[in-house]
């Protein structure tokens, strides 16, 4: 039932509505890598607006955080796609009000997997299977009913472009975009200049699969755990990163960051292939295991960017060696995982020169941020150098010619091809 108030009217009333309310002492933040969120009731004015049951109905009051880019955002506006899967996938979150600089939300109460099961502890073949239910749930829903995708996006069912444009994407977004700050600690910790490159030179030719809706960050974090008259369900949020592209990747990135043991990763695997054959999509699991570890070596590759990045900014402005430590940890980790797929030789670094890498760098980013601007030649900082951020080019990519079979860009967005219902 739509409202009898004009769309304009009722956009600034319920903006005025909702900046009142969140100026409201009450509340609790929660803040992630990408967004603060405030989570209270709506209260009555607002939710007789919004024709919620209650004025106690809690709702989340959600501001995009500054952050360095480190994952691709094809969607700018999440609304568009939670509007997309209202109705089509279970358990999704609501936006019930999109205000442009921040938005306002469905709050579904209940701990999320990563307090119900913490890193470490299994979460059990009944949550697996739901899980797995989960993406076979994305696979059904028809490409055409998205929102339109970038200009210069793979074809439906190009894998091997499909993993192009993420290698570029970290390349040249990720990696080159952050040299001026962070290019003297990523070469003091010993990540190569080459790392992406280096890496999509060992892949071999991949089989073509039909592209899905991806939501790429399912980890325990991200998953709520409710009651159910069964028992309980699952509700997978925070739909930003979501991308349109090869299935396996989505259970790629879901089995690095769910971090399972051995014996779960691999129920986990059999039970995302059982899922997916069952509702129709077995094409999408052609070449399961080749496909799926090139994505996981991708996903440890393409991780030490912003493992690494977050680990630097992540310390005091005078660490100690307790931060420095745990620091050093992060990285260390992440050039651990990273090491077989680049094929290096020897070993990484160890913590004692991670940490003093670390030490250099928050000494003379400090320096840089504290200089005026005209005393910073370049704009470079004293712990990065000039590397030139680009876009994802076609000249760049036709660098992986072999991984991303370059195509002429369109004009606009186009509309996604898939018609699978």
């Amino acid at each position: 039932m739509s409202s009898p108030l004009p769309r304009r009217a009722f956009h600034s009333l319920a903006r005025r509505l909702a900046e009142a309310r969140r100026r409201s002492p009450d509340g609790e933040v929660v803040s992630g890598h990408h967004n603060t969120n405030l989570v209270m009731p709506l209260g009555t004015p607002l939710a007789l607006l919004l024709r919620q049951r209650s004025g106690d109905v809690l709702a989340k009051f959600r501001t995009p955080l500054p952050a360095i880019e480190v994952v691709p955002r094809i969607w700018r506006r999440e609304s568009e796609l939670l509007r997309v899967l209202d109705g089509r996938v279970r358990h999704v979150p609501r936006c019930l009000a999109d205000f442009g600089e921040w938005s306002l939300h469905e709050y579904l109460p209940g701990p999320t997997l990563a307090e119900a099961a913490p890193a470490g502890q299994r979460i059990g073949p009944g949550r697996m299977a739901r899980l797995a239910g989960f993406f076979a749930e994305l696979a059904g829903v028809a490409g055409r009913e998205l929102p339109a995708l970038p200009a210069d996006w793979p074809d439906d069912g190009d894998s091997e472009g499909f993993l192009g444009w993420l290698a570029c994407f970290a390349e040249q977004r990720v990696h080159q975009a952050n040299r001026p700050r962070f290019g003297m600690l990523f070469d003091a910790v010993g990540i190569p200049r080459d790392a992406v490159e280096r890496f999509v030179s060992t892949l071999p030719t991949a089989a073509q699969r039909p592209f899905a809706l991806l939501h790429t960050d399912v980890h325990r974090a991200n998953v709520l755990v409710l009651p159910a008259p069964d028992g309980e369900r699952l509700a997978v949020i925070d739909w930003e990163l979501a991308l349109y592209g090869d299935p396996l990747h989505d259970l790629a990135t879901h089995l690095v960051r769910t971090e399972y043991d051995k014996d779960e990763r691999e129920l986990m695997i059999d039970l995302w292939t059982q899922a997916m054959r069952r509702a129709g999509h077995g094409e999408m699991t052609a070449d399961l295991d080749r496909g799926l570890r090139a994505y996981r070596d991708f996903e440890y590759v393409q991780s030490l960017y912003p493992d690494v990045m977050r680990a630097a900014l992540h310390l005091p402005e005078h660490p100690g060696e307790r931060e420095l430590s745990e620091a050093a940890g992060r990285v260390c980790r992440a050039l651990r995982r990273a090491w077989r797929p680049l094929r290096l030789t020897g070993d990484p670094r160890d913590e004692q020169e991670i940490r003093a890498a670390l030490r250099r760098w928050r000494a003379a980013d400090r320096e840089w941020r504290t200089r005026p601007v005209a005393d910073a030649p370049g704009g470079a900082a004293p712990g990065g150098d000039r590397g030139r951020p680009e876009g994802i080019t076609r000249l760049a990519r036709t660098q992986w010619r072999r991984t991303l079979r370059p195509r002429p860009a369109a004009a606009e967005p186009r509309e996604p091809t898939g018609a699978r219902s």
